[in-house]
């Protein structure tokens, strides 16, 4: 399954354009204009497994360092700084990682 199948590509080219620029990540912001905010708790799982590379069952500081190019190849990496920011918003059990309803609810929080 690809991102476009949960997704409009043009959103997500926006959402992804607008967070172009180094230290400019806003989850919150991203999660709004990409279109996942309404999406279904399903569709918003299914954008989780997409992200989650190694398919752990988790999303890794190494996967959240390249979230964006998870929704387009265009995507930049976001830096270490961002990177831990966004782990710190969604890793409410504190085990380093992020998981499926971690993410659930960090999506819904946005």
């Amino acid at each position: 399954m690809a991102m476009t199948d949960l997704l409009s590509a043009e959103d997500i080219k926006k959402a992804v354009g607008a967070f172009s620029a180094a230290e400019s990540f806003n989850y919150k912001k991203f999660f709004e204009m990409v279109g996942l905010k309404k999406k279904s708790p399903e569709d918003v799982k299914k954008v989780f497994h997409i992200l989650d590379k190694d398919q752990s069952g988790f999303i890794e500081e190494e996967e959240l360092k390249f979230v964006l190019k998870g929704f387009t190849p265009e995507g930049r990496d976001l830096s270490d700084k961002e990177t831990k920011a966004l782990l710190a918003a969604g890793d409410k059990d504190g085990d380093g990682k992020i998981g499926a309803d971690e993410f659930a609810t960090m999506v819904a929080e946005s």
